[in-house]
């Protein structure tokens, strides 16, 4: 192994000079191994907490009761856990009890082979007792031990074999596959927290695609989003829709997507989630108003997943918003303008981008607006304000709900280029509003 974190090296040579050994552990060395920079570097030690406690400075007894505490360097923060074997699991995520163990029986809890991996950076020497190297060799995911027992233990490892196997472009073993779809229905036992964490991680990664996919011949997708399921087989105009029925044009989509955030990876995957029920057959296949009834689906969805309300709100504000853009060139400037500057324009303009790649392929209205946004200046589209409340009252309109949107119509004219001073400004209201001037 290359390039080995210096602060995890440190800590390992520290551990090791008090009299413990310390090893690397998990998916630092399966990244390692797979020749990606590992973003965590976890440490694995005979040293309980109190120990590890004992030789650095800076550390936080977080876990203590499972043998994990984190060190704190000027290079970050590790995780260092004492080498352990779990008790029996009650709560379907932490054992009852844990005892310490050794490098063996450590990695025999864990839950895939490939993350059951050991490398001791002093002795340059791999250690692999669950055969994860060849795992890795043959690009296979597969349960340590008894598959069933691993998901029993804690049913979100089923999400997670659909991460590691899609991130990897693993094939899977039969027994682990057959025992994700028999304890499918065990994910409901997960927190919704748990569940919507795993899940955004899945749709905002490159391989999102292929692990809607496997979400579906697993049948998690029916158990966790039984929305999205319902989108395979809902057909659509082969004109506009050449790829297929809402869920080929879905899968798709995300597949476009490039490092999005997690609201308009979600977005992405609902902005036609409303089209079942929205489906109608006239002159042709239509779906009208399927973007508002797409929102209010989406917005339970966020819901029922306990998403933070700011991003439920820009979730719902995406799905509800993707058919706008259609008629941006139709708009009048200052409404343009308006849309433009709204800080959720960009990730509206990109899923409408995705949108068009997934089915038809025009991008001549992405194409529009990008122009548009090239020639406009920050101060055409946030211009400052000519005219105050005050200076409308001193004009002599009496304080009320008319002096806002007085302001609204005033900031109109200059986003539409018809005012761009005070005098003209001044001028332009009493042209406009000469029955509520009291001079």
């Amino acid at each position: 192994m290359k390039e080995i974190d210096i602060g995890a090296l440190q800590i390992i040579k520290r551990l090791a000079d008090a009299g413990y050994s310390a090893l690397l552990a998990g998916g630092c060395v399966r990244d390692a191994l797979l020749g990606i920079r590992p973003k965590d570097w976890d440490i694995a030690t005979n040293a309980l907490p109190e120990q590890v406690s004992s030789i650095f400075e800076r550390t936080l007894l977080v876990g203590e009761r499972f043998g994990s505490c984190i060190v704190v360097l000027s290079q970050g923060s590790y995780d260092v856990t004492t080498f352990r074997s779990d008790g029996p699991y009650r709560n379907k995520r932490h054992p009852v009890y844990v005892e310490a163990a050794d490098p063996m029986q450590d990695a025999l809890r864990r839950d895939f082979t490939i993350n059951g991996l050991f490398y001791d950076p002093l002795k340059s020497k791999l250690i692999d007792y669950v055969d994860g190297c060849r795992d890795l060799e043959d690009r296979k995911l597969r349960c340590i031990g008894i598959p069933e027992n691993r998901f029993n233990e804690d049913p979100l490892r089923l999400l997670r074999a659909i991460r590691f196997a899609s991130k990897f472009d693993l094939v899977w073993d039969p027994a682990t596959f057959r025992a994700i779809k028999d304890c499918a229905q065990d994910i409901v036992c997960v927190s919704s927290e748990r569940i919507e964490d795993e899940l955004t991680s899945i749709l905002s990664s490159a391989q999102n695609s292929q692990a809607l996919q496997m979400l579906m011949r697993t049948d998690l997708m029916e158990i966790l989003l039984p929305d999205v399921a319902e989108l395979k087989g809902v057909d659509q105009p082969l004109e506009f829709h050449p790829e297929g029925d809402v869920w080929n044009h879905t899968l798709k989509v995300m597949s476009l997507l490039q490092a999005p955030s997690p609201e308009l990876a979600w977005a992405s995957l609902l902005h036609d989630i409303g089209k079942k029920s929205t489906r109608k057959c006239t002159d042709r296949i239509r779906f009208i108003g399927h973007d508002r009834v797409g929102a209010k689906m989406a917005e339970k969805i966020c819901e029922r997943l306990r998403m933070s309300s700011s991003r439920k709100n820009r979730i719902v504000n995406l799905v509800g918003k993707h058919m706008e853009l259609l008629n941006v060139r139709e708009m009048r400037e200052s409404t343009r303008r308006r849309l433009f500057r709204q800080d959720y324009f960009k990730e509206l303009l990109e899923l409408h981008r995705v949108d068009c790649l997934g089915g038809s392929g025009r991008l001549d209205i992405y194409d529009f607006c990008v122009g548009e946004l090239d020639s406009i200046s920050q101060l055409e589209l946030r211009p400052a304000r000519i005219l105050s409340g005050r200076d409308l009252i001193e004009m002599g309109i009496r304080p009320g709900p008319d002096i806002g949107g007085i302001l609204l119509r005033i900031e109109d004219a200059q986003l539409e280029g018809e005012i761009s001073t005070r005098t003209q400004a001044l001028s332009w209201v009493r042209s406009n509003y000469p029955g509520i001037i009291d001079e």
